[in-house]
């Protein structure tokens, strides 16, 4: 793989990566539970490393570190302020779209690692991809918890 594609690659994980350092920020609004918020804020500053880390990546292939997200990532957000508007800003519902976005990001570093890429750089998104791992089954976990809750928090 080449410097252009490897910079292209990356700043696709960024785009990635950016979607979910504003997803988890819109996630800390819209949840009621004050753990919940802790959380997604929390999250939000990860993903914000990750974006410096993978900025760091761009500049030493050469190139410019991509500066937003996705389209996607914005339709996304819209999305999880229409559901959480219709269920009075339910727990449930908020971890039900948060969990939507972490399979995506799982998606986009999953196909990222089939590519052919230098080794240093397949470390680094590997490692970021146990991160994204660790991020979703958490969600889900949290999601889980809140489905069977008495209270569906």
């Amino acid at each position: 793989m080449n410097n252009e594609k490897n910079i292209t690659l990356l700043n696709g994980l960024i785009e990635t990566s950016r979607d979910g350092v504003e997803g988890f920020k819109k996630c800390a609004e819209d949840a009621h539970d004050p753990q919940l918020k802790i959380y997604f804020q929390d999250r939000a500053k990860s993903c914000e490393e990750a974006v410096r880390t993978l900025s760091v990546e761009v500049r030493q292939y050469g190139g410019e570190p991509d500066k937003s997200g996705t389209t996607k990532g914005a339709l996304h957000r819209v999305w999880i302020d229409f559901k959480t508007a219709l269920t009075n800003k339910d727990n449930l519902a908020v971890l039900e779209e948060c969990e939507r976005a972490e399979d995506v990001a799982l998606a986009a570093y999953e196909d990222a690692l089939k590519e052919e890429l230098p080794e240093t750089l397949r470390s680094l998104i590997t490692q970021q991809l146990e991160g994204v791992k660790r991020n979703h089954d958490r969600v889900r976990q949290l999601r889980d918890e809140a489905e069977n809750s008495p209270t569906k928090a």
